[in-house]
């Protein structure tokens, strides 16, 4: 598997491009912003991406998603919660939340609990881990979890805004991150990679 991670925009997000290293067809996660260093580091790699993914619709996490999906034809895939939810309500809520200032396409994929993304030999499984965000999935497969803005390394998302709830985060982090083996290598949305094993055993928030 080929995993090349970039922090992009001013709230340092991270955005991992993924790809089968036989196919060379991947994805993209979380494009926050900066769409001209991340095509230029998919061109590098000589890869076609198939499919743009946000983890939650924060403005940091899909600034470069229009700009992506234009350029490269993937398709735009987004979590919705516990139910399929109508594709415009994903547009508007970003619209809401941004002011405006962000436009997305409607997204072509709605992805629930228990999906799974299958792009060749990558096979990923959806995981709902609601509480920073409403909407926040994170994605788990091949021994590493992609954990968006719900676990970071001796952190955790921020509860604080409308539509968080800690008490849904503390739960999506005990009943869906630390089930997995110790050994899952944890990308998330900001700051450096971590362990699930490290996490659960010195993560000051959620011991």
């Amino acid at each position: 598997m080929i995993l090349e991670a970039l922090t992009v925009g001013f709230i340092a997000t991270n955005c991992y491009i993924v790809a089968s290293d036989v196919s060379k067809r991947g994805m993209v996660v979380d494009p926050g912003a900066e769409a001209k260093a991340i095509l230029k580091e998919i061109e590098k790699l000589q890869l076609k991406i198939s499919l743009v993914v946000v983890t939650h619709s924060h403005f940091d996490h899909l600034g470069a998603v229009k700009a992506l999906v234009d350029a490269t034809g993937a398709k735009f895939a987004v979590g919705s919660g516990t139910s399929k939810a109508a594709s415009g309500a994903i547009v508007k809520m970003v619209s809401a939340m941004t002011g405006g200032s962000i436009k997305t396409p409607d997204p072509d994929m709605v992805l629930t609990d228990g999906d799974v993304i299958d792009i060749d030999d990558l096979h990923f499984k959806v995981l709902f881990t609601p509480g920073h965000s409403p909407d926040e999935i994170s994605l788990y497969g091949h021994g590493v979890l992609f954990s968006g803005d719900t676990l970071f390394n001796t952190g955790i998302g921020r509860t604080d805004f409308p539509g968080c709830s800690y008490k849904q985060l503390e739960e999506s982090i005990r009943n869906k991150l630390y089930t997995l083996p110790d050994n899952t290598v944890v990308y998330p949305g900001h700051g450096p990679e971590t362990t699930i094993g490290d996490e659960k055993r010195g993560n000051p928030f959620i011991r």
